[in-house]
């Protein structure tokens, strides 16, 4: 029986990427959208013809994580297990408003917002996958986080503080899950160009200044996220978890 992989967010950027390397390995995939289910059709009839295997799309808004309950109950209608669990989706525009901006101009619903899409959304994700893993005898979750909480990054406050807890939430889940065979990891990107990363106000600014520093002279992309991601669910990975692994092309040290 194949194994099924549901990931938050997966339309677009790292999420689409990372639907697109578990997809090429065979695994049937259940992935979220928020704003455009136009384009999470899209990407059902483009994977599922490229590779052969099961795609299906669900919508979720991540500010209301408890919604992860009914949304698993809606994917459980469609497959027959739940291996891999990805906590990917991010929040951007009006939503973060008064969380994506300076120190001194920080205000708490953007950074409630900000916590709610990052951490609560991955406690309340892990949770009930973790129940599915473990009637299929275990499986590995992930967390999608960013060196923004190991580097200064301009109006970044907001995600950097979150990401930074996502990872300690990772490692209590690790820990707490171990027993049942389920492994719990965080991969941090370093700066990935991305819809999201072209939101920041001085984005070209950001950019040039990374690719002159960066050892690889270049910024991160999608894909470069995708294979790490796809190997701490293999058996290859079987002894790790509760770690944060740092895939930054060398430019958190510069």
């Amino acid at each position: 029986m194949g194994k099924t992989l549901v990931i938050s967010g997966g339309t677009r950027g790292i999420g689409r990427a990372l639907v697109e390397e578990f997809a090429s390995n065979g695994v049937d995939v259940a992935f979220t959208y928020h704003s455009n289910a136009e384009i999470a059709e899209e990407v059902i009839a483009e994977v599922s013809e490229r590779y052969g295997v099961k795609v299906k799309a669900y919508f979720l808004n991540i500010l209301h994580p408890g919604s992860y309950k009914e949304l698993f109950k809606e994917i459980d209608k469609d497959f027959e297990r739940v291996d891999y669990f990805i906590s990917n989706a991010i929040i951007s525009g009006r939503s973060v408003a008064g969380g994506f901006t300076s120190f001194m101009r920080l205000k708490p619903q953007g950074l409630i917002n900000i916590y709610s899409a990052t951490v609560l959304a991955f406690v309340v994700g892990a949770q009930e996958a973790a129940k599915r893993m473990e009637k299929v005898g275990g499986g590995s979750i992930l967390s999608l986080s960013s060196t923004g909480n190991l580097s200064y990054t301009p109006y970044y406050a907001g995600h950097g503080n979150a990401k930074a807890a996502v990872e300690t939430m990772v490692k209590y889940a690790a820990h707490e899950l171990g027993i049942k065979k389920i492994r719990v990891n965080a991969v941090s990107g370093g700066p990935i160009d991305t819809d999201s990363f072209r939101k920041f106000p001085n984005y070209e600014e950001i950019k040039n200044e990374i690719v002159r520093k960066a050892p690889l002279a270049r910024m991160g992309v999608p894909n470069d996220l995708a294979g790490i991601c796809y190997f701490l669910t293999t058996e290859k990975a079987d002894w790790i978890t509760g770690q944060t692994f740092i895939v930054d092309g060398g430019i958190t040290f510069t």
